[in-house]
């Protein structure tokens, strides 16, 4: 009988990204993957806040109950950061950073035969070379992720994730390609291209860039469409800029972290551009996308921020337009300078805040969908509505990241459906169904 594994999976979809990969490694051991009392379990941890090492430890405890004579396999940030405190809860056997998982089941093989607690971290930022992981296909997605670079030069004062991840390294392109290639060939149309620190891929290489790696995945055959998970104001240069124009493919929906629209919190900060630079970069892209969608996250009550630096970041989300914001409270990461400032922000105020740029965020979303009322987009069913699972409603995205409802049906998941969106909303829109394209050439532009 081959042995059980059970995944817990904490934090971003870097980490989900690693979960398939660490999977497709226990695949090819034997195991069969289980939601139920397993034999190993391997909980992927997140670092980014003290309440996500909090969340790491009670996600810990609750597979060592559910079977305390498992093998308890910890990965991740917080493993990474905090190896030490991982090791010392009771029940815990192997503990593996955010490197080395291609380790982990010789560690359980040696574990197994020793009874003896394994640590593998090693320091992270020694490390130079990308982990190669592969993931040739998701257990429940419909858009396929494709990591594409690890790690982060920024050290921004809020951000532990260097310490976790290391160093900026990039995967090699041939590698990159090849997984995409493979993604397309298993079916997928749509490709998001994600990292710790996405567009700053290339970096680390002499003569290749983010915009260079763009060109290449556009002449992936059948790929229909990609998506940049994350880019920084920054990395949006002119060349990727140029690339975006002459595309086919890239979406016109991008995330582009701005976590403050004051000049002086992105300094405290130290992010690596002014408010002036980012709306300059925003418009060009709105310039080859009448259409648009640009969300973002903020971060609220940042050390020091007073009401009018609020205010300031309140209108400048208000006067760019924004689609959608992720907004967080400023939470101390132990470890990082901003936590060690003295001019910490009330909790109270934090939560008025929060709540005002949510407001925002709602009315913008709305604003935003009741444009394309009318209009036809093309959708790729994800799931079946969990709210009306009596109806024959679908739940997709648009390539302008719209969440659609739409009639289909089980057989239309992961295909490109056209539709015309009937009633726009948030947090979805209604469409009608036209018809599903049968995947020839390149999308058509609607």
């Amino acid at each position: 009988m081959s042995n059980t594994v059970a995944f817990h999976t904490l934090g971003c979809k870097v980490n989900h990204y690693e979960t398939e990969a660490i999977w497709q490694l226990f695949k090819k051991a034997g195991y069969e993957q289980t939601e139920t009392r397993a034999d190993v379990y391997v909980i992927n941890t997140c670092t980014v806040t003290n309440t996500g090492d909090k969340k790491s430890r009670q996600a810990i405890r609750r597979c060592i109950r559910q079977n305390p004579d498992a093998v308890i396999c910890v990965t991740g940030c917080y493993a990474q950061t905090s190896p030490a405190e991982v090791m010392d809860i009771p029940g815990v056997d192997i503990v593996v950073g955010t490197q080395d998982r291609s380790k982990m089941i010789g560690y359980i093989e040696e574990f197994k035969a020793s009874r003896e607690p394994i640590n593998g971290v090693n320091n992270i930022m020694k490390t130079r070379v990308y982990e190669e992981l592969d993931v040739p296909a998701f257990t429940d997605r419909t858009r396929a992720s494709l990591k594409i670079q690890e790690g982060c030069n920024n050290f921004c004062t809020f951000c532990i994730i260097p310490w976790a991840r290391g160093l900026l390294r990039s995967r090699l392109p041939e590698d990159v390609l090849q997984q995409a290639r493979q993604l397309v060939d298993a079916g997928y149309k749509e490709i998001v291209l994600t990292g710790i620190h996405t567009a700053g891929y290339g970096e680390d290489f002499k003569d290749y860039n983010f915009a260079a790696l763009l060109r290449e995945l556009e002449q992936v055959e059948g790929l229909k469409r990609l998506r940049i998970s994350s880019i920084e104001a920054s990395q949006i240069t002119d060349e990727v800029v140029d690339v975006v124009r002459n595309s086919e493919r890239i979406v016109n929906h991008f995330h582009i972290p701005l976590q403050a629209g004051s000049d002086t919190v992105l300094k405290r900060m130290r992010r690596k551009y002014t408010t002036a630079y980012y709306r300059e970069r925003v418009q060009r892209l709105k310039n080859i996308f009448p259409d648009l969608a640009i969300t973002t996250d903020v971060i609220v009550g940042f050390p020091g921020e007073t009401d009018e630096e609020f205010r300031e970041t309140y209108d400048f989300v208000r006067d760019l337009g924004f689609t959608e914001l992720h907004v967080f409270p400023y939470s101390k990461r132990t470890g990082t300078p901003a936590a060690r400032r003295e001019d910490q922000v009330d909790d109270d105020v934090k939560k008025t805040r929060v709540q005002q740029l949510i407001h925002l965020s709602e009315q913008l979303a709305k604003e935003y969908a009741s444009q394309h009322e009318g209009e036809v987009v093309d959708i790729i069913p994800e799931e079946a509505d969990k709210e009306d699972p009596d109806s024959d409603f679908y739940i997709g995205y648009s390539s302008n990241y719209l969440k659609v409802k739409v009639p289909a049906s089980a057989d239309m998941i992961g295909k490109i459906v056209r539709a015309k969106i009937t009633k726009a909303g948030y947090p979805y829109s209604e469409a009608e169904f036209i018809r599903v394209l049968d995947g020839t050439g390149a999308l058509e532009r609607v």
